[in-house]
């Protein structure tokens, strides 16, 4: 569960951070130093630490959290100070629990041999998680007194391997008690190739690991490709496993589809292709993202500038949405207007998302085949999540004006298909959507509890 920022303890750490930020160089370096992460630059008389405790109080405890971040960002603060500040970050945050159980099993499972060859890589990556500590003269202590956690590890994994287990190291780093973030990072740094710059030792590794996060409802899922390599990320598996290849939206009506390569799965629109917007490149574990979907269409369109791609996408969208259905439209404009110039790094809704696509017609086909062809709403969210949308209608409940509990049936059968194929559907009765005043307030609501749920920065 997310909670509240604890500010308090926020504003020690900055302080902290600050003062080192001050005596790092000389007072005329301070402003830009300051500067550099959003702290405001006080009058010059008096210490450098008395100059770094007034700029601090002067921040509001509003903007405590993005102060935070761009020291982080800025790398300025000391691995142990860092970590700290991380950990008051990522307590406000949703997290996927990974018990101790299962981080002792994984820990049992791996072999640090994997890591060896690319051993200066894998300390990188100790390094950037937790505090090793600094030993400039580790031989002058053969017997290990005094030895920092990094001169440990160089000496027992990578000097005289076998001397520690992976459960060993885990235990060494405070891997079994960090909080479920850090944890989670660490399982996806170890598969990455930024660790293991090898394919077939990055998938062995995740073979290794899988079975026991299964257990409790995780996967390090491949996500997508980067250079090459397979990129791996932690989900839970009630997110859908695959990448997706083909969006096909924005369309009221049954495009006209053909195979023109079958190998390759390459679709032509037959017929009508002003009509429909296919979108055929990779969905990054990040998801699908309005500044994704303006960057494609400008390339498809050959536009010359973001602010025409933006107006001209926002347009087209517009007129795939059903003039019959006027919550629809309520729905994406209010989107859209209440997230205002954030909405570039969100994800992006997508109207009229054809989920199964049939040949043959319905009277060829039968009408029980060709249910829920078609989403009111597709959002492809970090970690391979996948949001459905509907706005129901009394065509949902009913035949004409009368209740109808077999359409209802037909509703709440495909809903179920939906979960099962690993869909998140969240219905929206039309009624909801009729007034712009509550409707705004639901959805300001609504879109804030669902992007804190899954991980929407």
């Amino acid at each position: 569960m997310a909670s509240h920022i604890d500010l308090s303890r926020l504003r020690e750490l900055i302080d902290v951070a600050a003062d080192g930020i001050a005596h790092s160089g000389p007072h005329r370096l301070l402003p830009d130093g300051f500067a550099r992460v959003g702290l405001p630059v006080p009058t010059e008389d008096g210490s450098k630490s008395e100059r770094a405790k007034r700029s601090v109080a002067a921040v509001p405890d509003e903007r405590l959290p993005q102060v935070a971040r761009l020291m982080l960002a800025q790398c300025v603060v000391d691995p142990s100070t860092r970590n700290a500040v991380q950990d008051v970050l990522w307590a406000a945050e949703p997290a996927l629990a990974i018990p101790k159980r299962t981080r002792r099993d994984v820990a049992r499972s791996l072999d640090l041999d994997d890591f060896l060859p690319f051993y200066n890589r894998f300390k990188a990556l100790l390094h950037s998680l937790w505090v090793l500590g600094e030993e400039p003269f580790p031989l002058l202590l053969p017997d290990g007194g005094g030895w920092s956690l990094g001169a440990q590890i160089d000496r027992h994994v990578h000097r005289n391997p076998g001397d520690w287990t992976a459960e060993d190291l885990f235990d060494n780093l405070g891997a079994f008690d960090t909080s479920d973030k850090r944890f989670g990072m660490f399982l996806e740094g170890l598969v990455s190739a930024e660790t293991l710059p090898d394919e077939p030792a990055q998938r062995r590794v995740v073979a290794a690991i899988n079975p026991h996060l299964k257990g409790v409802g995780l996967l390090l899922s491949e996500t997508e490709e980067v250079d090459g390599y397979p990129v791996f990320r932690l989900c839970s598996t009630r997110a859908h496993g695959g990448r997706p290849k083909t969006l096909i939206f924005a369309t009221p009506r049954k495009p006209d589809l053909r195979l023109s390569d079958v190998i390759d799965n390459e679709i032509e629109i037959a017929t009508g292709a002003e009509q429909v917007l296919v979108y055929d490149r990779p969905v990054t574990g990040d998801g699908l993202r309005w500044c994704d979907l303006q960057a494609w269409w400008k390339d498809t369109q050959a536009l010359d500038s973001d602010d025409e791609a933006k107006r001209t996408l926002w347009r087209r969208l517009c007129q795939s949405l059903p003039a019959t259905s006027p919550p629809q439209r309520m729905l994406f404009e209010l989107y859209h207007n209440l997230h205002g110039e954030r909405i570039h790094e969100l994800p992006a809704l997508l109207p009229e998302v054809w989920l199964h696509w049939d040949p043959h017609t319905v009277k060829a086909r039968g009408a029980e085949a060709m249910l829920n062809l078609r989403m009111d709403f597709l959002m492809l969210l970090p970690g391979g999540h996948r949001v459905v949308l509907e706005v129901d209608g009394k065509h949902h409940y009913a035949t004409g004006e009368i209740a109808d509990p077999s359409v209802y049936a037909k509703t709440m059968r495909g809903d179920r298909d939906l979960k099962l194929a690993r869909y998140d559907v969240f219905r929206f009765g039309a009624a909801d959507l009729d007034e712009e005043a509550p409707a705004r307030e639901m959805l300001r609501a609504f879109f804030a509890d669902l992007f804190r749920t899954y991980h929407v920065d």
